[in-house]
């Protein structure tokens, strides 16, 4: 028989087809276990950080749970961020915190409770302290913006 028999040509496709394909499939398996893996350790580790969080908040330790918290601030996590918006507030009502910080903390905090409401908007915790950091900065803008924010805190803690 010629080398070039095309009965044995389309053998030899066909086995090296199963064969990509196998490998391919195995390949695609393998990927599907590490990345499952990756999303199980990662989400582990958010509940980590938040059961850790909820000890320090308990504790009154406001320091370390912000120190903790700010770490995980570019979190797509709404727990992690709206007791991240919660730890920057309490950090900020501290007597220890200069005034520019306290302005500056109030700011990042309605930022995280943004964050936080645009990753689960049906998040009631992310609410009221979207709500109570709107206010706190409302403290930053004057009166006429304090007013105006009053309507969107209403809304806000009727989810609530």
């Amino acid at each position: 028989r010629s080398p070039y028999d095309p009965r044995q040509v389309l053998k030899k496709s066909l086995r090296r087809g199963v064969t990509l394909a196998t490998g391919s499939f195995v390949l695609c398996e393998a990927l599907r276990l590490v990345s499952g893996s990756v999303v199980v350790h990662a989400s582990f580790k958010v509940a980590e950080v938040i059961e850790q969080a909820d000890y320090l908040y308990g504790s009154g330790e406001t320091e370390k749970l912000y120190r903790l918290l700010v770490q995980h601030k570019n979190s797509e996590d709404a727990e992690l961020l709206w007791r991240l918006a919660r730890a920057s507030r309490d950090l900020a009502q501290l007597s220890i915190t200069s005034a520019e910080e306290k302005r500056q903390l109030a700011y990042d905090s309605l930022e995280y409770a943004k964050r936080a409401l645009e990753k689960n908007e049906a998040n009631s915790a992310a609410h009221k302290w979207y709500a109570i950091c709107l206010s706190d900065v409302g403290d930053y803008e004057g009166i006429k913006v304090k007013i105006g924010n009053a309507f969107i805190i209403k809304d806000h803690f009727e989810v609530i």
